[in-house]
């Protein structure tokens, strides 16, 4: 067990925000509020500053990887608990704490008053812990508690406001959704236990070469795979779920039913970030597969795109911002499947901080509005709140890729990546997505802005005599995020060089692990170096930028009256965008319904009809109840009768003895 990190200080990161979770959510109901958020806040803040000191001794070439104590233990199924701390968990670490810590301070002032402000506190810390669990375990199983455990926290978080139906319908439908994805996820971890007999990922990574080199493959029927592409497909479709990969994504945007921090957490740092930190993690397994490589790589590519045409024409700002998130988890996972994985997490951390921001930013908006989300009813909010305007924007700029904000230095290595990446028409589908991708996140992100904050003044009379700037707990928050969304960026890609090419001087060294043929960080420094250069490569994400926002300024802060003309022009897209590209619709005929109709015919012609009316009523049921009736008319009451009884009962026996001799 390597002892360079303390156990004592790895083991109270979880521990703080658990136990601040289970003080407030067992004893909440005799705390004051004050009370219930300084436990869950020192809790988190605590365990953000042991993130911060663990990191810095990881910079100085400190790790840890032991185990703590045996979970299970079945024969030779052996499931242990422990810890593995290198590069790319202190990375997740810092940015779930930091990110968490920020939405806890923030809920004091958007939560106040709400019958259920204890129990929101909570939950978020519980989350908190949850998704620490999942970055931090050195197994499959310590991966498979956290990420059942965030699912767990995003349905009770989400559907927080459970009086509302439409925050049970949305809590129903991604929790639903996620266990259609951890179907796979579970098979996946199961088939590695299955052919590798451990679920330790240091024992598994080091016996995939010669795994691989055996040839081992999966028949069914006629359908042959490699066991190793199956157990990568079958991790990833769990990634797809938690992570809302097209055609799993339909939760995601739904999830606007629970309060904006809990959104913000679950965009940020948390739920959603999981499936990328996973792939990232299993680089060992899937870079010995090019099939579950193409996969990761074209449902992110399809996601990227598809997630940021929705966000073209919805009028919810939160629900903008969701389809982003979508759409940037793309871009996430299109990086890991070009093995560009230190760049997706490295758009992962970037992310946290303006996604979050963003989502915040919004919810200081609607605390404004008085909970109106409809981009449609604001406008010149900014002559009322300044500071969320300025964050606002330094968060809108980040996501929109320009320098030298955080977007900027992430976004664009993911598209030249894609680029150079070289796997036929999978990384030219994959760069094309992501590169047209870039003009769309501009343009629905600064169509949100300008409605929101310039334009014309929309808001209604009642709720303009409501608006104001909201209170410093809200707005430190937004300001530290800001920071974050404006440098790290720039702190990454300079001070902790993370996107290096080689693993000698890339900041996660031997964490990630990528093959040199696969490298195309190495193939972007050799274009880079060619004579002349590429400059569509290198700048065209930045033009394609600079025009989504031009053109969302000029339909929505200069020539307003375009975005009504080419909505009826074009009714049919409009429409078609607008639902969603009628998703929810084709998930209800093609399998809700069927499910629902199969599931009434069993319950009517099974459970009613064969068991009620005719096995139970009619047969088993109906005998007891005739038998019972017999035996009871045997039941006079008569003492004669019962001597009579005893009588026939005492021949019947001496009868029998005397036949049986």
């Amino acid at each position: 067990m390597d002892t360079m990190l303390s156990t004592t200080e790895l083991l109270a990161i979880p521990a703080l925000p658990l136990a601040a979770a289970l003080i407030v959510g067992l004893f909440g109901w005799a705390l004051k509020e004050k009370v219930s958020h300084i436990i869950c806040i020192a809790g988190v803040v605590g365990a953000a500053l042991l993130s911060v000191h663990v990191f810095m001794q990881v910079l100085d070439g400190a790790s840890f990887y032991g185990n703590f104590w045996t979970w299970m233990l079945s024969g030779r199924f052996v499931v242990p608990v422990g810890m593995m701390i290198d590069q790319l968990t202190v990375i997740m670490m810092m940015t779930v704490t930091i990110v968490s810590a920020c939405v806890h301070i923030y809920t004091i002032g958007y939560m106040h008053g709400d019958p259920g402000y204890t129990r929101f506190f909570s939950y978020i810390s519980a989350f908190t812990f949850s998704m620490l669990v999942l970055v931090m375990g050195n197994s499959f199983f310590t991966l498979f508690f956290g990420w059942e455990a965030v699912g767990l926290f995003s349905y009770l978080l989400i559907g927080f406001w459970f009086k509302r139906e439409n925050a049970n319908v949305a809590a129903m439908k991604a929790f639903i959704v996620n266990r259609v994805g951890d179907f796979g996820f579970a098979i996946g971890i199961l088939a590695v236990w299955y052919y590798f007999g451990t679920v330790e990922y240091k024992e598994v990574f080091a016996a995939v070469p010669q795994f691989v080199s055996q040839g081992d493959s999966l028949h069914f029927l006629s359908w042959q795979m490699d066991a190793i592409t199956f157990i990568c497909i079958a991790l990833f479709i769990g990634a797809m779920g938690k992570s809302a990969q097209v055609p799993l994504h339909v939760w995601l945007p739904d999830s606007m039913e629970g309060p904006t921090p809990i959104s913000a957490l679950i965009h940020a740092a948390t739920m959603v970030t999981a499936g990328v930190f996973m792939v990232a993690r299993l680089s060992p397994m899937f870079e010995f597969s090019e099939t579950a490589l193409a996969m990761v790589t074209v449902v992110g590519a399809i996601t990227a795109w598809l997630c940021a045409t929705i966000g073209l024409v919805q009028n919810d700002i939160k629900r903008v911002i969701a389809y982003s998130t979508c759409s940037q988890l793309g871009y996430m996972f299109v990086a890991c499947g070009v093995s560009a994985y230190s760049v997706g997490i490295f758009h992962l951390m970037t992310h946290a901080y303006f996604k979050a921001l963003l989502f915040l930013a919004a919810g200081s908006v609607i605390h404004a509005v008085m909970a109106d989300q409809d981009i449609r009813r604001m406008g010149q909010l900014r002559k009322y709140m300044p500071a969320t305007y300025i964050t606002m924007l330094i968060g809108a700029l980040a996501l929109s890729g320009i320098p030298p904000f955080a977007g900027f230095w992430s976004k664009d290595l993911i598209i030249e990546a894609a680029a150079v990446r070289g796997m036929g028409w999978v990384s030219e589908l994959a760069y094309w997505s992501v590169l047209t991708g870039v003009f769309m996140t501009a343009f629905y992100t600064f169509r949100m802005f300008f409605l929101t904050f310039h334009n014309s003044d929309r808001v209604p009379e009642e709720t303009r005599a409501h608006l104001h700037e909201s209170p410093k707990v809200i707005t430190v928050p937004l300001m530290i995020l800001a920071i974050g969304a404006a440098v790290a960026g720039w702190w990454g890609a300079n001070i902790l060089n993370i996107p290096g090419v080689e693993t000698a001087n890339n900041f996660f060294g031997n964490s990630i692990f990528v093959m040199e043929a696969h490298n195309p960080l190495l193939r972007l420094e050799e274009v880079e170096h060619s004579a002349g250069g590429h400059f569509w490569l290198e700048y065209g994400a930045l033009v394609l930028a600079l025009a989504g926002m031009a053109t969302a300024w000029f339909m929505y802060f200069r020539e307003t009256v375009y975005p009504a003309r080419l909505a009826a022009t074009f009714s049919g897209v409009h429409r078609f965008l607008l639902n969603k590209w009628w998703f929810d619709e084709m998930n209800w005929k093609i399998f809700i319904m069927p499910a629902r109709n199969f599931g009434t015919f069993l319950w009517k012609k099974g459970d009613l009809a064969m068991i009620d009316r005719g096995l139970i009523h009619g047969g088993i049921i109906g005998g007891v109840i005739a038998g019972m009736n017999r035996m009871r008319a045997a039941q006079t009451g008569m003492v004669y009768h019962y001597a009579f009884a005893m009588v026939i009962g005492v021949f019947v026996l001496l009868t029998y003895l005397v036949l049986k001799g």
